[in-house]
């Protein structure tokens, strides 16, 4: 069957996590991912660290399904190749520092010039203009600028959350408006600039917490497990260990204390009766139910929640979801290789009915360097002869 994207060419000058997770979306879906790196150890993502049988985590993660041509873009012979491969793509997509494309000759304005039905996209930290335009954007310190970091962790610890958050936002947005753009140029033959800042990403997804900012004048407390507007909804001690649930409606917490705690007598008492009451009183909520929990094991409480259609989950080490039954169950695991070895990848989360994800291979450094150079017209043995280019140990592909 045919895959989404299939036809679709993207050429991408990308690194970290923001633009490689778009275009690794993209290639899932089918479309062919050029990436352009450089000949100086490429995408500074291979050298976080190298626990994937040689090759980085991150790395493996964000770059299955793509080509790699390993390029000197300060040569003009480097940039000329990355014009030519644009000159018959679909997409342009880079997250170059600020103003760097333009400089390279690659900038959104000159390229939609000559290629008017061309999709640009453009990843940046903060976005074009604004006084933080030229800041460094780590994926921590636009979570801190967006607020993020201050409604994560305990009252008296805020934390970063555990995986790169506004890197991952941005890349969904980037994808999607992709999408969105390539959709309309099949209908209207139009192409598209567009611009995704890793910082208002992250803004969009503080949802409510914002809101709760903008019209009550109160800033959102760091919970922990729990929920600023919801209760309960916290990890609950058992007999050898602790549960989470979470109780979103009135219905949901008679349920809790009549069928599954055996403690009918909270579900009439007045503090606890709505949501709104139960937030109001949440220490004495969470104690109630604190005390009743700790009677069964957490398989015991698991099942008992499960069968009344309390929502509820334990509390699951790394570990424990690599080997996760409902992953297993579903079959969500296929290999892809990589420079060194075939490794076990997750499919990506949208199931099409009729067609499997690409789930291509990783690419190493330069593995597709010496094709792409021909397929762009130029000499490609004297391109590297003269480190314009470079070619991978995996030799011609």
């Amino acid at each position: 069957m045919t895959r989404p994207l299939d036809g679709v060419t993207v050429v991408a000058i990308e690194q970290a996590v923001a633009a490689p997770l778009a275009t690794r979306n993209l290639a899932d879906l089918g479309a062919r991912v050029i990436k352009v790196e450089r000949i100086d150890g490429g995408d500074f993502a291979r050298s976080y660290d190298h626990v994937v049988q040689g090759t980085g985590a991150h790395f493996v993660w964000l770059n299955r399904g793509k080509e790699s041509i390993a390029l000197d873009l300060k040569t003009p012979e480097g940039r000329d190749v990355v014009r030519r491969l644009i000159a018959n793509a679909d997409v342009f997509l880079q997250n170059l520092a600020p103003g760097a494309a333009e400089r390279l000759g690659l900038g959104a304005d000159a390229l939609r010039a000559e290629h008017p039905e061309l999709v640009v996209v453009n990843v940046s930290g903060f976005g074009s203009g604004g006084p933080m335009e030229h800041r460094k954007a780590y994926d921590m310190l636009v979570q801190a600028e967006a607020g993020l970091i201050a409604i994560t962790g305990t009252p008296e610890t805020p934390v970063k959350t555990g995986i790169p958050t506004s890197d991952i936002a941005s890349g969904m947005y980037c994808s999607q408006a992709v999408l969105a753009a390539l959709l309309r140029r099949w209908r209207t033959g139009e192409g598209a600039t567009i611009e995704v800042s890793m910082f208002e990403a992250t803004v969009e997804w503080m949802g409510y917490a914002l809101y709760t900012r903008m019209y009550s004048g109160t800033q959102p407390s760091r919970m922990g497990l729990s929920h600023s507007s919801i209760a309960p909804y916290d990890a609950f001690p058992t007999r050898d260990g602790q549960l989470l649930i979470g109780v979103q409606n009135d219905t949901g917490w008679r349920t809790l204390v009549s069928s599954v705690l055996e403690a009918p007598e909270l579900a009439g008492d007045p503090r606890f009766a709505t949501n709104v009451a139960r937030v109001a009183h949440r220490a004495a909520c969470d104690a109630a139910v604190a005390a009743r929990t700790v009677r069964w094991t957490n398989a015991e409480l698991d099942e008992r929640l499960a069968a009344a259609g309390v929502p509820a989950a334990q509390l699951k080490q790394v570990g424990q979801v690599v080997d996760h039954p409902q992953l297993r169950a579903r079959d969500r695991w296929r290999k892809v290789g990589t420079e060194f070895a075939q490794v076990d990848a997750l499919l990506p989360p949208a199931t099409f009915a009729d067609v499997e994800a690409a789930m291509g291979d990783v690419p190493a450094l330069g593995q597709h360097t010496h094709a792409l150079l021909v397929e762009s017209g130029v000499d490609a043995d004297d391109f590297v002869a003269r480190g314009i280019a470079s070619q991978s140990r995996l030799g011609r592909s």
